[in-house]
């Protein structure tokens, strides 16, 4: 199968909308649905870990897990770094992580961050801030950190880090346990959780352990091993996650509040080593929810965006997952809440996918993890 065109431009690539018809012209990588139309809108980015699209055509704004955040408009110009971007701690997997806009950007313009953070000790734990995003679009003014995971634990894997408002205008923010098996389970910890934050980060008083004694309140499930990618489902509502599994045992999640998603004590996989996971009783363990989907073979997914666009019908009810270690953009054909199908695209890539989302023109825009990053424009070529 013949590698699609991708339109180049080393120095801030440019997306040329007078190019479009000689790439969609050319042989392209391909799909249940036929071949894809692929562009290259950026390059040059150190391992982009995340994108959140700014309203009006203002183009999007991309983490650089080292540390910088850029905006990149949608002729393809990289920005230089936005000033006041909080110091992170850019060891291991651990960095500048998530980004994500405010319900209400329009009227605060506050963009909200996730990233590693050191602690007093030298271990790190995953902190959430936001900022005002300056009318030049060239910094965030007044960042305040809202949120910091406790204790810090990690020495630089397993941070989780995504961020996800829903549709009252709550946070939520998956954690990763730090590699820190056993504590997924304590809930006087903030490791392999998802918590659930107000926008400015109190707590909502009908979070499920409000009041418990030993327990976090900001908890609002548990049980996760190294959740990196979260996103409302737009049917239901509902918040979805999916995680890391060791050596097998990737999976998706939709947690309810109060719940526990098995961590370590329920998996599907196994240690890296090929020994099993110490704290496992089995893929099934009672008093543990099982998961939505799993994989027995880990394709090591980071990223989720659901396909709800008009412009490729063929695409709707599909839920998009990046693969690292696999190295493919994983379609899963949804029927209600049930996967019913799945393909891999862009294989021919040979490139790490950390993250999908969906533009506001109805393409998918996806995020390779290498220090020469790219941003590429997806979709479906005309018939």
């Amino acid at each position: 199968m013949k590698t699609a065109t991708i339109l180049m431009r080393h120095c801030g690539a440019l997306l040329i909308a007078s190019l479009l018809s000689a790439a969609q012209a050319a042989p392209g990588p391909g799909s249940a649905h036929g071949p894809l139309e692929l562009q290259e809108v950026a390059s040059g980015l150190e391992h982009p870990w995340a994108l959140a699209f700014l309203p009006g055509g203002e183009g999007m704004l991309v983490t650089e897990r080292p540390g910088r955040l850029r905006r990149v408009t949608a002729e393809g110009v990289v920005s230089a770094p936005l000033a006041g971007v909080p110091e992170v701690f850019a060891r291991g997997q651990g960095g500048l992580l998530d980004v994500a806009l405010s319900p209400r950007f329009a009227e605060d313009r506050l963009v909200y961050l996730s990233y590693a953070e050191q602690g007093v000790d030298g271990r790190a734990g995953s902190a959430v801030g936001r900022g005002r995003l300056s009318d030049k679009m060239d910094s965030l003014e007044g960042f305040q950190v809202i949120f910091r995971q406790q204790p810090k634990l990690s020495s630089g894997i397993h941070f989780g880090s995504r961020l996800v408002f829903d549709r009252a205008g709550y946070l939520f923010v998956t954690l990763g346990e730090n590699g820190q098996r056993p504590t997924a389970q304590e809930l006087d910890k903030l490791q392999g959780k998802v918590v659930r934050l107000q926008a400015d980060g109190r707590i909502p008083g009908d979070n499920p352990f409000v009041g418990q004694a030993g327990a976090r309140a900001e908890i609002w499930s548990y049980g996760h091993r190294n959740p990196q990618g979260a996103a409302l489902n737009p049917w239901t509502g509902a918040l979805w996650v999916h995680e890391h599994g060791p050596r097998g045992g990737d999976e998706i999640n939709i947690p309810q509040s109060g719940r526990n998603y098995g961590w370590p004590l329920a998996t599907h996989g196994i240690n890296y080593s090929r020994l099993p996971i110490p704290e496992a009783q089995g893929e099934r363990v009672a008093g543990t929810e099982p998961p939505h989907h799993v994989w027995t073979k880990s394709p090591a997914i980071s990223g989720m965006a659901f396909y709800d666009g008009e412009r490729f019908p063929a695409w709707r009810h599909s839920l998009f997952i990046g693969a690292l270690v696999q190295q493919a953009l994983i379609r899963l054909q949804l029927d209600g809440d049930q996967v019913v199908g799945e393909e891999r695209l862009l294989e021919e890539l040979d490139a790490r996918i950390r993250d999908v989302r969906v533009g506001p023109d109805g393409y998918l825009y996806v995020l390779t993890d290498e220090s020469n990053g790219k941003l590429l424009r997806v979709g479906l070529q005309a018939n």
